[in-house]
């Protein structure tokens, strides 16, 4: 990307007359792109946002890359796509494009134009580029929207205004078709990338998922993305494929090696030390969703922390492996959440 550094600076409070000249873009749209100077506006106006039930802003907390900016896609009615604006954000570096954040803040003294507050330049995150979550449409119907995750490059501006409250506690969602929709929307970009051993895992990981899902469903199972908000924190976590009939949390992985099972493993661990409150009339059922049955010393591993392993056999179906921490010979038993308790 190759944008030129604009003539305002983080922090400059502008209207689009002054900001258009500089950067391209129409006067009106919430993203902008503009092609002839290769840049891409992003507007976020948290009065918009709350009529919708989200908001655009920092997370509290960085993580190894830095800081993350959230930004809600557009689209007013019925599911966000990933087309015209959305795909302008998601596709900005293929097409050499640069990310340019304005926030609302106000009007011009006396009279009704808005003004924006320049946050910097940013791209997307590489690693997750975007998080599909349930919000309200206009109509006031749920439908899924597209949250993309940005990454400042350069000086930028961090207020405490735009960063999102800590949840009080922790707290669940769950998404009817989100979890669904956001493998599918995977699978379109991967489509117009040059496949790298990252995308192949992850595709990978959304084949297995899905197959997972379409037979529990046709069996009468309730499968359902859960969004796991954190107590003290402002991040995240999403679960393509919780059990609401038995209680059952699944967490897919694209490999059977060591790094996928571990990295599923503290997932697991981090969701059963939030879920203490989860009322359900079956104790909490951890699992790993692995594409082939793991070596023996990654099965006691799992099974030392209570966690079970569903694993796609031969056939193209799918099998329990329970194993005993004790003897690893594959002796079934049954696990519960050791730290969650049975609810009355």
């Amino acid at each position: 990307m190759t944008t030129p550094t604009p003539g305002f600076q983080p922090g400059a409070i502008l209207t689009r007359d002054e900001i258009h000249p500089v950067l391209g873009g129409s006067s009106y749209a919430g993203i902008c792109p503009a092609v002839e100077k290769r840049n891409v506006l992003l507007f976020s106006d948290s009065k918009i946002g709350e009529r919708y039930g989200y908001r655009d802003g920092w997370l509290a907390e960085d993580d190894t890359m830095g800081p993350i900016f959230t930004y809600t896609g557009v689209g007013k009615r019925g599911d966000q796509v990933l087309s015209g604006g959305n795909a302008a954000i998601l596709e900005h570096a293929d097409k050499r494009r640069t990310l340019h954040l304005f926030i609302a803040v106000g009007k011009v003294p006396g009279s009704d134009t808005r003004t924006h507050r320049y946050i910097g330049r940013f791209k997307v995150d590489e690693r997750k580029p975007f998080e599909i979550r349930e919000a309200k449409d206009e109509l006031g119907q749920d439908r899924n929207v597209i949250v993309f995750r940005l990454r400042p490059i350069g000086p930028h501006i961090r207020e405490t205004s735009d960063t999102l409250p800590p949840a009080p506690s922790s707290r669940f969602r769950f998404h009817r078709t989100a979890g669904r929709l956001a493998r599918t929307y995977r699978r379109q970009r991967r489509q117009h990338q040059q496949p790298t051993d990252v995308d192949q895992v992850e595709a990978t990981r959304d084949a297995l998922a899905d197959a997972f899902e379409e037979r529990e469903t046709t069996t009468g199972e309730n499968i359902v993305q859960m969004e796991l908000s954190m107590r003290n924190s402002t991040t995240r976590l999403l679960f393509d494929l919780y059990n609401q009939t038995n209680n059952t949390l699944y967490e897919p992985t694209g490999s059977a090696a060591s790094e996928s099972i571990t990295q599923a493993l503290a997932q697991l661990l981090h969701a059963r030390h939030h879920l203490r409150n989860l009322i359900h009339d079956q104790p909490l059922h951890l699992m790993v969703l692995t594409p082939t049955l793991p070596g023996e010393d990654l099965r006691d591993l799992l099974a030392e922390h209570g966690i079970g392993i569903v694993y796609q056999n031969d056939t193209g179906g799918f099998s329990e492996f329970e194993g005993n921490p004790a003897a690893s010979n594959g002796t079934p038993r049954s696990f519960r959440c050791a730290d969650c308790p049975v609810p009355a």
